[in-house]
């Protein structure tokens, strides 16, 4: 339990750091309500739970090489992208909008997975941390799985929290101000994507 509570105080702190799924988790509250964000919080937490678990099993050799590491920056800032894109379009509200999905879904859950895998470059920095803690602090096998459990539901209390913020707006905000908001979202959504980019050429 004490590892359990150790991963999941270290989660929060990196929780912390707002990025892209927190956006968009709060953005399907706004739009759909949390019941419907909270599918997106279940996919971002499976696919943080897969990416602690590869870490864990040491499976990074592949995503460490250079050429792989490049391509998956610029795959996630095409995705990220495509996000903040499709979000800045119902933000404004054209009649072509509502019909237009340029993820190809309109699952939330889907979409959850979607923009988490965006950064595939995470597992690298789970599997950094996870070294050093086996190396350091001579941790089990089992009280490594504890301490990455602990991570996973930070994430999904963090993100559920947000998506209730979210839903709040929806019922006391106008849909005037929910349509900047959402715009708003977008164009962070899109810096996000141009400076993953930028850093895919470094």
């Amino acid at each position: 339990m004490k590892m359990l509570f150790k991963g999941f105080k270290f989660g929060m702190i990196l929780q912390l750091a707002i990025g892209p799924v927190c956006l968009f988790i709060f953005k399907m509250g706004g739009n759909k309500g949390f019941l419907f964000a909270e599918l997106g919080v279940a996919g971002a937490a499976l696919i943080d739970a897969l990416y602690i678990f590869l870490a864990t099993a040491g499976i990074t050799s592949f995503i460490e090489k250079e050429r792989v590491k490049k391509a998956f920056k610029i795959i996630g800032a095409i995705i990220v992208g495509m996000f903040g894109l499709q979000t800045i379009l119902s933000g404004v509200g054209f009649g072509i909008s509502s019909n237009l999905n340029l993820m190809g879904s309109d699952n939330s859950f889907i979409e959850g997975l979607l923009l988490t895998a965006s950064n595939p470059l995470t597992i690298l920095f789970w599997a950094g941390l996870f070294s050093a803690k086996l190396a350091e602090q001579k941790l089990t096998r089992k009280e490594i799985y504890m301490f990455g459990l602990g991570s996973v539901l930070s994430t999904i209390l963090f993100l559920s929290v947000i998506a209730f913020i979210g839903s709040i707006t929806r019922h006391f905000l106008p849909v005037e101000i929910i349509s900047i908001l959402n715009s708003v979202v977008g164009v962070i959504l899109i810096c996000f994507a141009f400076r993953m980019l930028i850093k895919s050429n470094y």
